[in-house]
């Protein structure tokens, strides 16, 4: 635990924490909208979740070189959130435009 500063251990988790309740949130906006495509945005946003929680893990372990398939997998699932998150922003957008007849 040695590879990271205590405020910036701080700042790591609280921004874990911070997204964890996102995704709950705009759930719940979805289910209170009955809006799907909110629903498609809070599981777009789990990749980028997974992404910071290896990055975590790997500062947790004082980014031991046995783990650094864990560098790999938090930038696959960074580049899996994007695309995701991407996706159902469109969705949303699509959703709000009106119907043309």
């Amino acid at each position: 635990m040695h590879a990271l500063s205590i405020p910036t251990w701080m700042i790591h988790v609280s921004s874990v924490i911070e997204w964890m309740v996102a995704i709950w949130l705009v759930w719940i906006y979805a289910e209170v909208s009955h809006t799907l495509s909110w629903r498609w945005l809070s599981l777009g946003m789990l990749p980028a979740l997974v992404s910071a929680m290896c990055a975590c893990t790997w500062h947790f372990f004082d980014n031991a070189p046995d783990l650094e398939w864990l560098v790999f997998l938090q930038a696959l699932m960074t580049v899996i959130g994007n695309i995701t998150l991407c996706a159902a922003a469109c969705d949303i957008w699509r959703s709000t435009k009106p119907s043309s007849i």
